[in-house]
């Protein structure tokens, strides 16, 4: 059911509705099928200028098992006001974790792997408001995810409240068609199945078990009902997006068809859709039969590796020299297990997942953190990361070669490695052992949903229904990494072999210890010295992008191609913190003129604004001396007080009225600020208030004296006018001028206008009052008390 649907809302949904297969019993492609429909709906998000990886908005959606079609309804709008202009909203979409996109064309880091997303274009033009169905006809089950953005942000630093931006809003609901009774293949019995027509496809699943190497599908007595042989196309696996690696055979002319899946993916239902190629009219009857062929696992793991659970990685392991009183193997046993060895197709290793934060993972092997790697079998490791929370980081695997050895003589063991023959010595040095096997290389490939079983054969890291990411280890290149960003929800496999360059003969009799750290991290390198790592969430989901700062770029934050360079960051600093210092001039006549108040409100405005400029910027040269919100925050109530308390003071009202105003004043903007910092009309406001008192008083003034006020010219041709013009163009560049790229100039410029136009404005001091005068005392101790009463006449 929709939630919330208006009736513009309900008119989609039924075209919806009339636009899929109908629902109900009406449409079946079979005596028994039965198609149901359901509708997910996800409240609509504001859209932004994209400058970082969290100004995309994301939608994540579950598709349930047995969905035959899947439609998106895609609903972009904007407002109605002269801001609103033509805009291209760009959506991604992604099954399994959330698209990896690259908007801006930055670098990302090496040895990570990118693979360019499924995206659309969305333009908002005369109409304001447009509607897009996407459709994906049988999508894999699970996690789908949709991003969606606005171009390039202009690194425009908008004044909130000076200007209403323009809102652009989008929403994604999500339409499902699935079959409620799916027919199932056992595997090995032949399953009579019929196409009623080419506008009904047949579809049917079956469950691929664990450890499967080979899944083959035979269509067996393929005819029409023309009596013709039949022709029909096999569609095998789900589409999942950006990439999609669906099988598809065409059986035309022939009453047998057939094809074989290399590693298929284990433990999930694999669906087929079965479409008629004949005439309109014309069923097609087949039988349909899948058979697999197992892999026989090998397994390093006993009750005796537990005990690593409590040991250090880098400990000593069972067979080494510091694994006192070890247990033995019989000469028996080991030639059993060197016997068995040949006939596993896969030797696995015990991996032990531990999560230690949020979208942070780190894999533990429970032998150590080295793995032998045969020729015989490839060796096997399990990332599990299908909890639902993983996708959102990066997967790090690092490989580093230890050695490669040859074994002279003896017996290879899968759980102690080589066991010496009586009387013979394994000749073992660092490095590799044997001229023969200096170019051996140790392949590796990482791999979703299952592992790849034939890297020796075919050197392909691919698998039925997924690309995988190869890795290469040797003696030249002993180390490589691998970053997978956002990786789908799924199980992955890590598979490690040796191959040998004159053929795997030379290889039997070999072995290399490879080092294997795996760990799922929210940022890779913590989006290094220039980057913040931010943990976005979306109703319950979690996930992590960085925000770069100071030109630098990318997605980890290493694209140095508008970074700025240290001596520049320096350079911003300076100016920013040393610009504050012009409030010295403005400091030192507010004491000469003896406003005393005023000069401490702007020493401490030039205080906190110039350490927390210090501390505010984006590159190396930072300096905090505390928190930075309680730095930010006394910068913004000093500037603001600084500007209130100036204007109350040109007022010339009474002093006990002037300081109940100083003081109530300092208050209310303390409270505003609390409650939004950057609002506009925390410093209109004030500013505004205190020229209403500004003017009240000197309309006062000019009424009582019956002529202007202040009277003198030079007052307004060399104080007041020049005070003011500096004013207005500091808030002009405050507004108007600020960008991403100038701002360290422009602002300093701001606080250099600012400091300057309070030196021009604060009105001069009382003429019955000589600075730093101190009252006359008398021998009697009695104090003559100056006269403190305010002078309404007095000209200024």
């Amino acid at each position: 059911m929709a939630r919330g649907a208006g009736p513009l809302r309900l008119l989609l949904l039924l075209l919806l509705q009339l636009l899929a297969l109908p629902a109900g019993r009406g449409n079946r492609t079979g005596p028994d099928s039965l198609y149901v429909s359901e509708y997910f709906s996800q409240s609509a998000q504001k859209l932004s200028f994209y400058s970082w990886y969290g100004n995309a908005k994301l939608f994540h959606f579950r598709v349930p098992e047995d969905t035959v079609l899947l439609r998106w309804l895609l609903q972009a709008s904007r407002g109605k006001g002269p801001e609103c202009t033509n805009m291209e909203i760009t959506v991604h979409f992604r099954y399994g974790a959330p698209p990896v996109i690259n908007p801006l064309g930055t670098d990302f880091p090496a040895n990570a792997t990118v693979r360019p997303s499924y995206s659309i274009s969305i333009t908002l033009s005369s109409a304001v408001q447009n509607t897009t169905f996407v459709n994906v006809t049988t999508p894999a089950a699970g996690d789908w995810f949709i991003a969606a953005h606005l171009p390039e942000a202009a690194g425009r630093i908008e004044v909130k409240g000076f200007s209403t931006p323009c809102p652009y809003m989008f929403q994604a609901d999500m339409f499902v068609l699935r079959l409620a009774d799916m027919p199932v293949l056992e595997p090995g019995v032949a399953m009579p199945q019929t196409v009623v027509s080419p506008a009904k496809a047949l579809h049917v699943k079956v469950f691929v078990p664990k450890h499967t190497a080979v899944m083959w599908l035979e269509l067996r007595n393929c005819v029409s009902s023309e009596q013709k042989a039949c022709a029909v196309r096999v569609v095998l696996g789900s589409i999942t997006l950006p990439q999609s690696f669906q099988r598809i055979i065409t059986c035309v002319g022939k009453v047998n068809c057939s094809l074989a899946l290399d590693s298929p993916p284990w433990e999930k239902w694999l669906q087929i859709m079965v479409e008629s190629l004949g005439a309109a009219n014309a069923s097609v009857s087949v039988k349909m039969l899948a058979s697999f062929r197992a892999c026989r696992p090998g397994s390093t793991s006993s009750f005796l590796n537990f005990g690593s659970l409590n040991q250090s990685q880098t400990g000593p392991r069972p067979g080494s020299a510091g694994a006192a009183g070890s247990p033995t193997l019989s000469t028996g046993e080991t030639s059993r297990n060197a016997s068995d060895q040949r006939s596993f197709c896969l030797q696995n290793q015990p991996v032990v997942r531990e999560d230690l934060d949020v979208v942070s993972v780190r894999y533990r092997l429970l032998n150590g953190p080295s793995v032998p790697v045969n020729s015989l079998s490839p060796t096997l490791l399990l990332l599990n990361l299908n909890t639902g929370m993983d996708s959102g980081g990066s997967l790090v695997v690092n490989l580093l070669l230890n050695k490669v050895r040859r074994l002279i003589d003896g017996i290879v063991s899968p759980l102690w490695g080589f066991v010496p023959a009586p009387g013979l010595v394994c000749q073992q040095t660092p490095g590799i052992t044997s001229v023969s096997l200096a170019n051996a290389t140790v392949v590796a490939c990482v791999s979703a949903a299952s592992p790849v079983l034939s890297l020796n054969a075919t050197h392909n890291c691919s698998t039925a229904f997924f690309q995988g990411y190869p890795l290469r280890v040797s003696t030249s290149s002993p180390e490589a990494m691998l970053i997978v960003l956002y990786p789908q929800t799924d199980d992955w496999f890590l598979s490690l072999q040796l191959i040998c360059p004159k053929g795997q003969g030379e290889c039997n009799a070999a072995e290399a210890k490879v080092t294997v750290f795996a760990y799922l991290t929210p940022c890779f390198n913590d989006c290094g010295p220039y980057g913040q790592c931010s943990l976005l969430r979306r109703h319950g989901y979690l996930y992590a992008g960085c925000s770069c700062k100071a030109g630098w770029g990318g997605w980890s934050c290493t694209d140095v191609t508008k970074a700025q360079s240290v001596s520049a960051q320096n350079l911003a600093t300076l100016l920013l913190t040393l610009s504050n210092l012009m409030f010295l001039p403005a400091i030192a006549v507010a004491v000469y003129r003896y406003y005393l108040v005023e000069a401490s409100v702007y020493t401490y405005t030039m205080f906190f604004s110039t350490f927390y400029h210090a501390c505010d910027q984006p590159g190396v040269a930072v300096m905090c001396i505390m928190n930075y919100d309680t730095l930010q925050y006394c910068d913004f109530l000093g500037s603001v007080v600084s500007i209130w308390v100036t204007i109350l003071c040109m007022s010339r009202v009474k002093k006990i009225l002037k300081y109940v105003l100083f003081v109530l004043g300092t208050l209310l903007i303390a409270m505003s600020l609390q409650l939004d910092r950057r609002g506009v009309w925390n410093m209109m406001g004030p500013c505004l208030f205190a020229l209403v008192i500004m003017i009240a008083a000197w309309v006062y003034h000019g009424v009582k004296r019956r002529r202007c006020y202040p009277p003198s010219w030079k007052r307004w041709v060399f104080y007041l006018l020049p005070g003011i013009t500096l004013a207005f163009i500091a808030i002009s560049v405050y507004a108007f001028m600020e960008t991403n790229e100038n701002y360290y100039y422009t602002h300093s410029i701001w606080h250099v206008l600012v400091a300057s136009s309070v030196a021009f404005l604060l009105p001069p001091r009382d003429k019955h009052k000589k600075p730093w005068a101190w009252s006359q005392k008398l021998t009697c101790r009695y104090q003559i008390c100056q006269n403190d009463r305010e002078e309404l006449y007095a000209v200024t």
